[in-house]
């Protein structure tokens, strides 16, 4: 008899290095209908070392990346003990952590999210369940998107889910399948570009908002071939190193054009990857608080809402989502859908290591 309540961690460190999201998740599921509750959440800030290690580890050698999962999974395992004992967490029966995405080059058979080794269950001192890409690839997927069937299981009422992170996802039903993929870099390029003002980020996006639109490089961005491919695809930073920030570099335009050209960019491109412009979609992730990027998608998407969800679920959707995967895991039941990454079949993904 498998459970109707389940008590556990999700945590997720994503490509616009804001850190690890971690959320204590109750979830209940009746009769095959899950609900969740999202209770104690925090992001831990990277130091200023790690930002630079993790920036640049797309370029470390073999050896240099064996290290650095090493490190990387004690620091890991060390926040979310630390998390544990702040908040006085009990009863869990799992962390589901996703890891950090260093390399991401599934048409070579190969991702690596660091972070993953079974060193760190020992650390926490809890039921570890994670690496959760790594089987899909080896089935022939992208390894990515993972998150629609969290969109699927708990965000049903939307006709759209798209997550505005380091790069956006969208994820949908057509068809009796679920459809998701990545639609193009974000907030990689747009923090690179505050971040060489002295800034984190673009608060609201109004440095972004101040500049103009330069339709040289608009069209330029537009005409990448990975936007004429058809899904299921996915992005890595490899893509925003030696694709997008050469284009946009090879430009003499201020950093507040190229910032707003770029908003542009992912307005476009976001009404361009739905099939169909009306209904309702759901928006998360750091992005959603770029009121620049949204009014730039509402006015590509006049006769579809965009829906923000209350604080919690918008900045922890993904912790929520890599929490729901790591459930699925321990029931043994189906937590990566073919149909969104390309692999032979549907899977339950994951490793699991005892504490």
């Amino acid at each position: 008899m498998l459970k109707e309540s389940y008590k556990v961690i999700g945590v997720m460190s994503g490509t616009s290095l804001d850190g690890v999201d971690l959320a204590h998740i109750h979830f209940t599921v009746i009769d095959r209908k899950w609900q969740y509750k999202i209770l104690e959440s925090e992001t831990i800030s990277y130091s200023d070392n790690w930002l630079n290690k993790l920036r640049t580890a797309v370029d470390f050698s073999e050896a240099e990346l064996k290290q650095l999962n090493q490190d990387y999974t004690i620091l890991l395992g060390n926040i979310i003990k630390d998390f544990i004992l702040k908040y006085k967490i009990k009863n869990l029966d799992a962390v589901c952590s996703h890891g950090h995405t260093i390399l991401h080059q599934p048409q070579n058979g190969y991702t690596l999210q660091i972070g993953n080794l079974k060193e760190i269950a020992p650390i926490v001192g809890e039921t570890i369940v994670c690496d959760f890409r790594v089987q899909d690839v080896k089935l022939g997927g992208q390894g990515a998107p993972l998150v629609p069937i969290g969109d699927r299981i708990l965000f049903s009422d939307y006709d759209y889910c798209l997550n505005l992170g380091g790069f956006s996802n969208v994820s949908f039903e057509q068809d009796g399948k679920r459809i998701a993929f990545d639609i193009s870099p974000v907030n990689t390029v747009l923090n690179f570009y505050a971040n060489k003002l002295g800034l984190p980020y673009d608060d609201k996006g109004n440095i972004a908002r101040s500049g103009e639109t330069d339709m040289a490089l608009l069209e330029e961005l537009d005409n990448l071939s990975y936007y004429q491919k058809p899904y299921p695809k996915s992005l890595g930073f490899e893509f925003v190193k030696t694709v997008v920030l050469p284009l946009m570099e090879s430009y003499d335009l201020s950093m507040e054009d190229k910032m707003h050209t770029f908003i542009k960019h992912i307005a476009k491109q976001t009404a361009l990857a739905l099939p169909n412009r009306r209904g309702n979609m759901l928006v998360t992730g750091g992005g959603a608080y770029n009121t620049f990027l949204l009014d730039s998608m509402q006015d590509y998407l006049p006769e579809l809402q965009l829906i923000v969800p209350d604080a919690k679920t918008l900045e922890y959707k993904e912790a929520l989502i890599f929490a729901l995967l790591g459930v699925l895991k321990l029931r043994k039941e189906i937590n990566v859908l073919s149909s969104v990454t390309g692999a032979k079949k549907d899977h339950s993904s994951g490793f699991i290591f005892d504490k």
